[in-house]
């Protein structure tokens, strides 16, 4: 009788040790998430500011037309620069595809990169890219200082830069709308505007 009961006291203060530790990490895994959650494109200061008129580039599409990046329109433009090399931006196209079907009454998107057309024209097929204006030129990665991919440009309707950066995900691909939105520079320093209010006053 006393093996029994101290088996089940045993038994209820093993169940209140795990079950502090499970709330314990609970909150941890809490903190953490905070911490490493999406803050939003990561913008560079290299190449032309938000707010700025692009330079305008008429090129040619891989998968025919013609496209006048930066030209004043009726529509905002997405700029989405991206290799055939690049891992992530395989995996944003998928999201890339969702973002023109969801924002095709205001935007269009425009693929963009560099190098020898053949091979792009093998990633256009392989990843039936077909349905997309695909652009290469060095002056326009170049311009807009495109140093690591995937790297994105939101233009307005009059050729104006209304957001930019580098995107490793879906949530930072769609922080780029959110910051024309609330017509701010990025989600970063919207996110850092009460901080610094809170520190000023």
């Amino acid at each position: 009788m006393q093996v029994l009961v101290f088996a089940m006291v045993t038994l209820y203060l093993a169940l209140v040790v795990l079950s502090v530790a499970f709330f314990a990490l609970a909150r941890q895994v809490g903190v953490l998430f905070e911490r490493i959650s999406p803050m939003g494109a990561l913008v560079t200061e290299a190449g032309p500011r938000i707010g700025d008129r692009s330079t305008q580039f008429p090129l040619t599409s891989l998968t025919g037309g013609e496209v006048t990046v930066g030209n004043p329109s009726t529509r905002s433009t997405l700029i989405f620069f991206l290799s055939p090399t690049c891992p992530v931006c395989k995996k944003l196209l998928s999201a890339l595809r969702s973002v023109r079907a969801n924002e095709s009454a205001w935007l269009d998107v425009v693929l963009a990169s560099d190098g020898e057309a053949p091979k792009h024209s093998r990633f256009i097929e392989n990843e039936k890219l077909q349905s997309f204006p695909y652009v290469l030129s060095t002056e326009l990665g170049m311009t807009y200082r495109v140093a690591r991919l995937p790297f994105a440009v939101l233009l307005d309707s009059g050729g104006i830069i209304r957001s930019k950066g580098l995107i490793n995900n879906r949530e930072q691909l769609e922080s780029l709308f959110n910051a024309h939105e609330l017509n701010v520079a990025s989600i970063q320093s919207f996110l850092q505007a009460p901080n610094e209010l809170s520190k000023n006053s």
